[in-house]
Formats: structure tokens, C-alpha cells, sequence
């Protein structure tokens, strides 16, 4: 370094939300020595909802953050689907491919308060890393931001500066709105789905469950085949176990053509979800009636149209502000922990103020594709029941999603 460079040093980044995606963020660039700020609109940030599926592509980037522990996330293996004729009640198995069910590759499902618990520890830690923990900002909500300077606004006026805004703000995100220079309110995606958590304590105990705890470790997909190609009343529910098997994960979905409301979520009864799924073989409807260990929460599904950018300037979007989808895939996560992944790779230690555009524009071009490739197909998955099981079926299409192509892993 000659006597007029200047040292390399830290960059200073602000995240704006601590979901999944942003603490994925903070972990990626604390470890290369970058000063990370989390802006969080929360008091005490959960995550919304119940069970998650940590699918390889997700698990092996989880892995690879320093101080990383399997065994916090209390997870149960996840080997496939069995797809159910709800009228019928007979299943078929969508395994997933040999190769992945290894130990080394296999997939988990979890609570998602347990991965989120585990990422706010890798983050936030200073005992996990040599490299400066992340700053947790609770109750702290950013109002607006300036892309090209880098700056965010908080709710009480202050304006804070820094060399990289990362909008991981989820699907009413207001770093997008900055980014593109208007609103984009997601649009209605015509389903709607009930989420819950059951107690899972005697399962096993009982006679008409077993569709649920007998065969191949994973998801029970319980579907109501559709009585025609215009057949507007399709309805399924998509369950497995989750916190080393004692809860049951729930998630009724139905078609919906109510969906204007600007209340996105709300509470609801086990009576409206019977009525929603009443024509379903008995043997299904009696996982409703184990005990509920959370409220049952009525959630619109609503999918981010394709944007025509994720950055400008000094500011990037990441997950579900970039590419919210439908959870039929079970990668919404996954996809917002690839991003993570990937600034960390573009932005590491020494990387200048001056690179930063340049750098984020890396980046879209790196993962916007393969976002919004995953965001279609699970509409696809939902809206054509053909398509039901295809995610196992075609060896391509499940190697492309689980590769890691753009990191250079297979």
C-alpha cells in the first residue's frame, strides 16, 4: 500500500427489518468485519406463523455462518410429501430425490421462532465471533429512505447515513417504495389460508392419524381434486411436525375471491376452518381437533409482482420485499437466505464506498432471475393442480432450486 491509500475499513450498513431474511443479512456481513445496524419496527420481533421448512439449498448456507447449531432449531426430518386425495383419502409419496436425503443434505421442518432465535444468536452474539456483533434497533421504525445516498429516516425524524441500506422490510416494504419511486402494493393472489400449531403430545395414540405419523418423514399435502379444468373452489391443507415432533404445523389454503381488504391477517375460529374444508374425509378433519397450542390466524397470501429493479444506488432489496411468493414451495425463506448469502459474497472486507452501486447492481443481476423464478413457480404449483408434486417429479427442476448454481456449490 503505498503512503497515499487509505487502510481498507468496515462498511457501515444499515438493515431495515430483523425477519429471517435481515438477520441472514446481518450474519453474512458481520463475519467480514462490517458495522451492521438492524432497524426493527417491533418490540420484541417474532416471526409471524408457525412451522417452516428449512430446505437444503437454505440449510447448507445456514451452515456454513460461524457458530451455527443444528440442534437449536429443534427440527424434525423432512424426507418428501405425501400427496392425499381428500375425498379418497389415499396418498402417493413425492420423496425427495436419494441424494438429499442424506444426513449431509437432507432438508428440516422447524419452528420458525427456533431458526429465527438461532439467527438473532449468530447476529447479535459477540461471543459467536471475533467480528463485531450486529446492532438490534427493537421498536425503531424507519419511515422512509433515500436509495441513492444511503440514508434511512426513522419514526422521531433521525436520519441515519450509511454505505449500504439493505431493505429486508418484508412485502409492505418501505425501502422498495424508495428504490422504484412509487408504491407497489401487492395484489390479491386469490388464495387465502388459515395457520396454527397443534399439540402433538398423543399423535400417535391415535387410530385415524396415522396418514399423519406412519411412512416417510415429512409433509402430509391433503388436496381436493378439482371437478374440472374451471374449477374455482380448490382447496388443500399442507402439514408436518415441527419442534422435534410435539407440534403439528397447520396450513389450510382456499381459493379466495374476497381479497381487498386492507387487513391482510386476522384471527379466526376452528368452526370456519371445518366449514372451509368440511367435504374432506373424516380422517383428515380429526387433526383439527387436537389442541391448539397457538390462535388460528387468517392470513391473505399476497405475491410482490416482478419489480423492474431490487437496487439503486447505495440501497438493495432482499426476500420477501423483493420477491414475496406463495409458500407452496416452501422456499420463501430459502430464497431470502440465498440473498443473504450473496452480499456477503459481493461485499466482502475492503470493498470501498465507491464500489458499493457497482456492487449491488452485481447482485440483482445474480439473484433477481432465480427469485422470480421461484416466486412463479409456486403460483404455478398452486393454481394448477397438475402441477401438484412436479417440485419431486422433475429431476431439473428440483436441481436447479437445490444446486446453488450462482455460489458455485452442488
Amino acid at each position: 500500500m503505498s503512503p497515499t491509500q487509505q487502510p481498507p475499513r468496515p462498511l457501515n450498513i444499515s438493515i431495515v427489518g430483523a425477519g429471517i431474511g435481515g438477520l441472514a443479512a446481518a450474519i453474512a456481513l458481520r463475519r467480514h468485519g462490517h458495522l451492521v445496524t438492524i432497524f426493527e419496527t417491533s418490540q420484541a420481533k417474532t416471526e409471524i406463523g408457525a412451522g417452516i421448512t428449512v430446505q437444503r439449498n437454505a440449510l447448507r448456507i445456514l451452515e456454513s455462518f460461524e457458530g451455527f447449531t443444528r440442534q437449536n432449531l429443534n427440527a424434525a426430518q423432512f424426507d418428501g410429501v405425501v400427496i392425499f386425495d381428500a375425498e379418497s383419502g389415499t396418498g402417493t409419496e413425492r420423496p425427495l430425490p436419494e441424494a438429499m436425503r442424506s444426513e449431509a443434505r437432507q432438508s428440516l421442518s422447524c419452528h420458525r421462532n427456533d431458526l429465527h432465535r438461532e439467527l438473532r444468536r449468530l447476529a447479535t452474539d459477540e461471543t459467536v465471533s471475533a467480528s463485531r456483533p450486529a446492532k438490534l434497533l427493537l421498536d425503531t421504525k424507519v419511515i422512509a429512505c433515500d436509495a441513492a445516498t444511503g440514508t434511512v429516516t426513522l419514526a422521531g425524524g433521525e436520519i441515519i447515513a450509511a454505505d449500504v441500506v439493505i431493505g429486508a422490510d418484508g412485502i409492505r416494504s418501505v425501502v422498495r417504495t424508495s428504490i422504484l419511486g412509487h408504491v407497489v402494493k401487492p395484489p390479491a393472489s386469490g388464495w387465502t389460508c388459515f395457520r396454527c400449531l397443534f399439540d402433538a403430545s398423543n399423535i400417535r395414540d391415535i387410530e385415524e392419524l396415522k396418514w399423519f405419523t406412519e411412512g416417510m418423514h415429512g409433509a402430509r399435502n391433503v388436496r381436493m381434486p378439482p371437478r374440472d379444468d374451471e374449477d374455482t373452489d380448490v382447496k388443500f391443507f399442507f402439514t408436518y411436525p415441527c419442534r422435534n415432533g410435539t407440534l403439528v404445523n397447520f396450513v389450510g389454503f382456499y381459493a379466495d375471491s374476497e381479497q381487498e381488504s386492507e387487513d391482510w391477517s386476522s384471527t379466526t375460529t376452528l368452526d370456519e376452518v371445518h366449514q372451509k374444508f368440511t367435504s374432506f374425509h373424516p380422517k383428515f378433519l380429526r387433526l383439527l381437533s387436537l389442541p391448539l397450542k397457538t390462535p388460528i390466524l387468517r392470513w391473505q397470501v399476497r405475491v410482490v409482482p416482478v419489480l423492474a429493479a431490487w437496487t439503486r444506488g447505495r440501497t438493495a432489496l432482499l426476500g420477501d420485499a423483493a420477491h414475496g411468493t406463495l409458500p407452496t414451495l416452501g422456499q420463501g425463506a430459502a430464497m431470502a437466505v440465498e440473498d443473504a448469502a450473496a452480499l456477503g459474497y459481493l461485499l466482502p472486507f475492503g470493498v470501498s464506498r465507491e464500489d458499493v452501486p457497482a456492487r449491488l447492481e452485481a447482485y440483482e443481476k445474480l439473484r433477481k432471475e432465480r427469485g422470480e423464478f421461484v416466486s412463479r413457480e409456486s403460483v404455478l404449483n398452486a393454481v394448477k393442480p397438475a402441477r401438484g408434486g412436479e417440485y419431486f417429479r422433475c429431476k431439473i427442476f428440483y436441481f436447479y432450486v437445490f444446486s446453488l448454481l450462482g455460489f458455485g456449490l452442488r
